[in-house]
């Protein structure tokens, strides 16, 4: 590609309107533009990349056996009604009417649409497992789309769902995705991590998402430092049951005017956070419950939501609070009260704790289970916190990272298939329901967060296999006629044998299209031109390592190819 016959509108400064690496990067590579708010236009150096992921996502897929299909993105209601996900989905579900008054929406996923079609297209055991994906648009109304293609509306996603008899062949089946995936991330040249996630609102049992590790990631993953135990903050749980200590102390009620939040009570009593319990209230469609929590730790709602089994899960705010109690949040206490109270496990062991008097004002000291208040019932309901023993080994301990979702796997089970009343004839002649699995890899995203793992201060730096071109010739004087001829040269030898190679033959100052060549980031870069031109030599330019040598005209042609199918061949 020549760019001066090529759309590419670089920008001198960051976007203010950006505000993470890859965001800034795309916009000033000229790869993405704004349409509205989380919605862009894909420009052709931002299109080449995001093709490349898309043959890589393809080639994986296919290789694993899935069988590739288009459905449509426009879903009528009726069948989000038969599974209930139209009334639950929430205001990210993009609805609208047709002309007809009928009810549709733009699909942020297909479980529906592609039990719907195999409903009606599969009949027997002898045609599963089957598994059927796609790469498509899809929308999703973000409440607040950041971070450029990040956290977009509009988005390319590949989603594949398999279906299988029995339990043992949809394990069979995840096991052929996960590899699947594990496969993609490393040939896009991402450092990743596979963690146990939460379902949350696709629903199912078994559930894996896949990290691309960046400091800019919105998710923090923790990991263990002495098995593969890894999980999402959603999911992940801290291992060892703490020891319960005898009570030492009496109870005793202390006014604490002022005092409302834990630094505050801590403070007051010249304590550690890790003495004080702190209560939360909850409501869901059962009713109000009590949560209990270390006064260093955080509530993880998924789980407290996942525990209660309730829909409609939410806290009460502290004006609700007040008006419910008498008493203010931060005075909030287990000792007397009538609700159902639920304590985190980390509490189980505790003995002569500080808490909340249910009287503004006050706080009880020297609080013990079962002597002061009945023993709650305990479930895991915190965010692990760096440090905490790992459940998985009990050995190791946990740390925590920052990563970027970038795939999710899942085991539905029946939940859609019973939903949709969706059977097979089994090897008896009898209907059978059969287990579903989904599996969806944000396809755009994966170029967001391979550019914030991979870049330096003056822009990208491409892993080979998603580098828009694998060479950049920069032409310094296009009127220079022997420079132009090698130029050419060098262009068309590269692209006979294979390697994707850009022409910068614009009539632009040398100092523009330096800086415009290290924002692209193609892995290889051969400057041609001035002075070298008359030695009979050209500058050949690693953009990983910066590394530039002198190489004679006559060998240029063949290093760059060797090179390029080096970098092929291992994939850097």
């Amino acid at each position: 590609m020549r760019l001066s016959q090529t759309l590419l509108p670089t920008l001198k400064e960051d976007p203010v309107e950006a505000q993470v690496v890859s965001h800034k990067l795309m916009l000033r590579s000229g790869m993405i533009r704004q349409l509205g708010a989380g919605i862009y236009s894909w420009l052709p150096l931002g299109l080449r990349v995001l093709r490349k992921v898309e043959n890589i996502v393809r080639e994986e897929m296919d290789r694993a056996g899935a069988q590739e299909v288009l459905l449509p993105a426009v879903q009528p209601a009726e069948l989000w009604q038969e599974t209930g996900r139209w009334s639950k989905y929430g205001a990210e579900l993009l609805r609208f009417k047709d002309r007809g008054d009928r009810d549709f929406c733009f699909g942020p996923t297909h479980e529906e649409v592609i039990t719907d079609l195999v409903r009606h297209e599969l009949r027997s055991y002898k045609q599963l497992p089957a598994n059927f994906y796609q790469i498509q648009t899809k929308f999703r109304d973000e409440v607040r789309p950041r971070f450029g293609i990040m956290r977009g509306r509009e988005f390319l996603m590949k989603d594949a769902y398999s279906f299988d008899l029995d339990q043992e062949s949809l394990d069979n089946s995840y096991k052929q995705m996960f590899t699947a995936y594990q496969n993609i991330f490393k040939r896009c040249g991402l450092q990743f991590r596979a963690v146990e996630a939460d379902s949350g609102a696709i629903g199912g049992s078994d559930s894996h998402e896949f990290h691309v590790l960046a400091d800019s990631g919105e998710d923090a993953i923790a990991s263990c430092d002495s098995c593969d135990y890894a999980a999402n903050l959603e999911k992940a749980v801290a291992g060892g049951s703490p020891e319960a200590v005898p009570a030492g102390a009496d109870m005793q009620k202390v006014a604490t005017p002022e005092i409302k939040s834990i630094d505050d009570v801590a403070g007051f009593f010249n304590i550690s956070a890790d003495k004080t319990v702190k209560a939360l209230l909850v409501q869901t469609d059962k009713g109000e419950f009590m949560l209990l929590l270390r006064g260093d730790h955080e509530l993880n709602e998924i789980k407290a939501e996942n525990y209660l089994d309730g829909d409609g899960f939410k806290l009460v705010e502290p004006g609700a609070v007040q008006k419910s109690t008498g008493v203010s949040v931060g005075s909030l206490g287990p000792v007397g009260a009538t609700t159902p109270i639920i304590a985190d496990n980390s509490l189980a062991g505790m003995s002569d704790f500080i808490c909340g008097a249910n009287e503004d004002g006050f706080h009880l000291t020297g609080v013990n289970w079962e002597r002061d208040l009945p023993l709650p019932k305990f479930a895991d309901l915190r965010n692990v916190q760096a440090g905490d023993l790992c459940s998985r080994c009990g050995a190791g301990t946990l740390r925590l990272d920052r990563g970027i979702e970038v795939g999710h796997v899942f085991k539905l089970g029946d939940k859609y298939s019973k939903a949709m009343q969706m059977t097979v004839l089994n090897q008896g002649g009898r209907e059978q329901t059969p287990l579903m699995g989904c599996y969806g890899i944000g396809v755009s995203r994966i170029v967001a967060a391979a550019i914030e793992q991979n870049h330096d201060d003056s822009g990208i730096v491409w892993p080979i296999f998603l580098a828009p071109f694998h060479v950049e010739i920069l032409l310094i004087n296009p009127k220079e006629e022997a420079a132009a001829k090698l130029a050419e040269e060098i262009y068309e030898y590269l692209k006979a044998r294979g390697i994707e190679a850009l022409l910068d033959d614009r009539n632009e100052r040398l100092g523009v299209k330096f800086k415009d060549a290290d924002l692209i980031g193609a892995p290889l870069r051969v400057v041609i031109g001035g002075r070298g031109i008359k030695d009979g030599a050209v500058e050949v330019q690693s953009r990983h390592d910066g590394v530039a040598e002198k190489v004679a005209i006559d060998a240029v042609g063949d290093l760059l190819l060797k090179r390029a199918e080096d970098l092929l061949k291992g994939g850097v």
